[in-house]
């Protein structure tokens, strides 16, 4: 190793070991004439399946046109869609084909074919980076062909499996490489890629438009009868108002057939019995739950034999009830808006009337109710609902009354801060209050009124004070490192109860 250090190579060494990593660098890179001569064939297969496809949407197109001439009501939309798409297909086909003939511009100059079909510089490894990379041309051509799919896609809304054929068919994601390492997608496409591999995926890309363009006319055409009926057999059909009915109330419902010969009246059977009309009414009684019945239709063919066509179907009776709610609590607490959420299955809130004993009830609207309790023990709320114009009792619920709970007592900043306990300066204090309230994430919203407190400063004597505001005489007297206490706090809720809240206290800094 010495040796080498004390005998430095030569210009003419330096120069022949470059030369052997050029013509290293040289072979690898070759591309065999077979391999260029393969993507040739590929080429020439392509447009063969371009033109086909192509031949294919043409008569696609004028299909097209004779149902639009025939019914432009029901098949003009589709159509309109379709020829977005056509243009869509077009503008990216003729942008690729337009790429495609600038990177052979950039291999044969002169000589280049217009139509980028025969190519003399096939093997040239640096135009199509030069065109697609260093001059950004890929990323838009990537950002037009991610345009086209994702309206491909939006147009089989729906269908997951199709969609991911055109994100895979059409995908511009980064590439992993054998070591794995990510790369862009414009590189994986052209970076050291020879111009006539570059030409050929290109052309795949024109060929999964055209194929691509050729499924979704196809599938836009068939659309334009999709929501026709096709008739093939008579059923007969149950169409009820309601299937959940109160005892007491009307059940109806419709029977028909689901082809109908205006020519020809139909007789309608429900067990065993004839009705007068299509429409079968009875009065609920009193079986709870589910009642079934069944019956037929009976209707004369062309040939004068009378088929009969059965059906089935149910409804249920149900007692009269509503559905109470305390929107907040599972008590009411007297002083405060209780909220609650009151309906009835089936009936209109409207035509629902809320009232309670020993408790006033608001309306709010849309089901909303406030309801206040006007004395202590229990309440009654009682659901009235109008159904077909008459008052029904819907039930109701008792609620215990309970009186409020007690609040903490907290000093409130300027910024809104509460503090229950800690250490602050004199100036501080002097811009506080005394509050009461519940702590942040309670259920319960109640406002309170400090009535009075005691303020008890260590070596500063003590105040009796009225209201909320703190005394500045004795706040004055305070000294660091003493303590300072609020004692006998008393508040007021808003069912006029006084309440003797916690002690705070605080240490002067």
């Amino acid at each position: 190793m010495s040796g080498a250090k004390n005998c430095p190579e030569t210009p003419r060494q330096k120069m022949i070991g470059m030369m052997y990593l050029v013509l290293t660098a040289m072979l690898a890179l070759n591309v065999s004439s077979d391999i260029l001569n393969g993507f040739t064939l590929v080429d020439n297969s392509l447009h063969t399946t371009i033109e086909s496809s192509q031949q294919r949407n043409t008569s696609l197109y004028e299909d097209f046109d004779a149902l639009n001439s025939q019914n432009p009501e029901k098949v003009g939309p589709w159509l309109d869609k379709a020829r977005e798409i056509q243009k869509k297909s077009d503008d990216l086909f003729n942008y690729i084909e337009n790429f495609k003939v600038d990177i052979v511009k950039l291999a044969d100059k002169d000589k280049a074919d217009p139509k980028a079909r025969k190519i003399e510089g096939r093997d040239n490894l640096d135009v199509a980076g030069q065109y697609a990379i260093v001059e950004k041309n890929g990323e838009k051509l990537k950002q037009r062909i991610n345009e086209f799919r994702d309206l491909v896609v939006k147009e089989f809304e729906g269908n997951v499996k199709k969609q991911q054929t055109y994100f895979t068919l059409f995908s511009t994601a980064d590439v992993v490489n054998s070591k794995n390492e990510k790369i862009p997608w414009e590189a994986s496409m052209f970076e050291m890629m020879p111009v006539s591999a570059v030409v050929t995926m290109l052309t795949k890309y024109q060929s999964d438009i055209r194929a691509t363009e050729t499924e979704l006319v196809q599938f836009l055409k068939g659309q334009t009868d999709a929501s026709d009926f096709r008739v093939n057999k008579i059923e007969a059909l149950v169409v009820p108002n309601s299937k959940f009915v109160f005892r007491g109330e009307k059940y109806s419902a419709r029977i028909v057939l689901s082809a109908v010969d205006s020519t020809k009246r139909p007789e309608y059977y429900v067990n065993g019995s004839k009705l007068a009309t299509e429409m079968y009414e009875l009065t609920a009684g009193g079986r709870m739950g589910l009642n079934k019945y069944s019956g037929e239709i009976r209707l004369p063919g062309n040939d004068g034999t009378v088929r009969s066509y059965p059906f089935e179907s149910e409804y249920i009776v149900s007692e009269p009830s509503a559905t109470i709610s305390n929107v907040d609590l599972n008590v009411v607490y007297r002083g405060i808006d209780n909220n609650f959420s009151i309906s009835v299955p089936g009936v209109a809130n409207e035509n629902v009337q809320v009232s309670a004993v020993g408790a006033t009830v608001q309306n709010k609207g849309a089901g909303r109710y406030v309801i206040n309790p006007t004395r202590d023990g229990e309440i009654s709320i009682s659901v009235i609902g109008k159904i077909d114009n008459k008052p029904m009792n819907m039930g109701g619920g008792t609620y215990r009354v309970k009186p409020l709970p007690k609040p903490t007592a907290f000093l409130v900043d300027a910024s809104g801060n509460q503090i229950t306990s800690g250490s602050m300066s004199v100036e501080k204090l002097k811009g506080m209050k005394l509050f009461a309230g519940y702590e942040e994430g309670e259920v319960i919203k109640a406002n309170f009124q400090i009535k009075s407190f005691v303020m008890i400063g260590e070596g500063a004597g003590v105040s009796n004070v009225n209201g909320s505001n703190l005394d500045p005489n004795l706040l004055s007297r305070m000294r660091i490192d003493k303590n300072l206490i609020f004692n006998n706090i008393v508040a007021v809720g808003p069912d006029g109860k006084s309440r003797v809240l916690n002690v705070i206290f605080v240490k002067i800094m």
